[in-house]
């Protein structure tokens, strides 16, 4: 009896064995996907520290689960219902009710230790980052600042969308930059999904005791979306920017143009005009490649459906 036994909960451990492997296999996910379980991939080492702390919550989580899986299986398959007989009862056990109380806790602690240090790690701010930019949000589009850097004019480069143009955030790689942000109206929401971050925007977040600033870097070049993820009005889905991350050399070249008077218009060069005159491919495309202006003209629309 107890070999037959045996001999079914070797075979149905097998059973479940290869359902797991059909299962991986039916997701069609890549072994990098497979590692983040599911977690997006980003482009800041802020990204990069959470999706760790996402990775091993995961393992943990899984070996919790294999581990309760195979208490189960195991009294499935050798403690079935065997006689009449009453099994002798542990509900009262003391050593065994401290084992699955302290155990639980020190699960919830370490978990919490490793959360802690990767929001710190995630919303720690230096003394002197390398660029500052000042995110205003307003109903229903955005302007970014920099301070430190001036027209010639003497005021400082900045960049506003319109209904007509998705505005762009160009920052450099490997530099810290810090975001300051404010809103002009209603809260609005900062978000950008390469980076794996969101931060609300108040139209008075000293008033309202937020914190209105966060720090990153980007670890490469590319153009990543930007969207309003906060409902804030009627065109709240199409409050789209676009971040256009360079080299810290095109960058400097961009900063460089931006701060000069363009002589085909007497005017300070506005983003598109300066990346448009840098001529390097794709980065310098003048416009933004992951998102486009919502046209508000009604008539232009024709009905779905």
């Amino acid at each position: 009896m107890g070999l037959k036994e045996g001999t079914r909960a070797v075979r149905l451990a097998k059973v479940v064995g290869l359902v797991g492997l059909v299962g991986i296999a039916a997701t069609g996910c890549s072994s990098d996907e497979v590692l983040r379980f599911g977690w997006p991939e980003g482009v800041t080492p802020q990204a990069d520290k959470m999706r760790e702390l996402w990775t091993w919550s995961a393992v943990a989580a899984l070996v919790v689960g294999a581990i309760v899986w195979g208490l189960m299986l195991w009294a499935v398959a050798f403690h079935r219902k065997k006689s009449e007989e009453l099994p002798r009862q542990t509900q009262y056990n003391l050593p065994l009710e401290i084992v699955y109380t302290i155990i639980p806790f020190a699960i919830i602690a370490v978990l919490f230790y490793f959360t802690a240090t990767t929001e710190n790690y995630v919303t720690s701010k230096t003394a002197k980052p390398d660029v500052n930019v000042n995110v205003t949000a307003f109903q229903w589009n955005w302007e970014f600042d920099y301070p430190d850097y001036k027209t010639p004019d003497g005021h400082q480069v900045s960049t506003v969308g319109s209904s007509s143009e998705i505005p762009l955030l160009v920052l450099p790689t490997s530099k810290t930059i810090r975001y300051n942000l404010r809103s002009t109206d209603v809260i609005h929401s900062f978000f950008v999904p390469d980076f794996n971050f969101k931060r609300d925007v108040f139209p008075d977040p000293e008033k309202n005791n937020q914190d209105a600033s966060f720090e990153n870097s980007i670890d490469r070049q590319g153009s990543f979306v930007g969207r309003c993820a906060e409902l804030c009005g009627t065109y709240h889905s199409a409050m789209n920017f676009e971040v256009r991350a360079l080299s810290p050399e095109l960058f400097d070249r961009y900063m460089q143009l931006r701060t000069q008077i363009n002589p085909q218009t007497g005017q300070p060069y506005t983003a598109a005009e300066a990346l448009a005159a840098m001529n390097c491919g794709q980065l310098c495309t003048p416009h933004a490649v992951t998102t486009q202006p919502f046209n508000t003209d009604r008539t232009a629309r024709s009905a779905t459906g």
